[in-house]
């Protein structure tokens, strides 16, 4: 089930210069960023886990990019 709401996706493509941009491209995007969200989440939970530690942190998210 999608949580970002696509009207925030679709600004955030013609912020980017598309002048017009579908509802389907839109979807799209926010079912790409969606995963990589998660993605990205389960890997800061692992860091913060093995920091010994319930709480992700910045950090943790940053560490994660890598």
């Amino acid at each position: 089930m999608a949580e970002l709401p696509l009207a925030p996706v679709k600004r955030i493509v013609k912020q980017s210069g598309a002048a017009r941009v579908s509802e389907d491209a839109v979807e799209e995007l926010r079912d790409e960023l969606e995963a990589h969200a998660e993605d990205r989440a389960r890997q800061a939970k692992g860091y913060a886990e093995h920091a010994g530690r319930k709480t992700v942190q910045a950090a943790d998210v940053r560490t994660s990019r890598r």
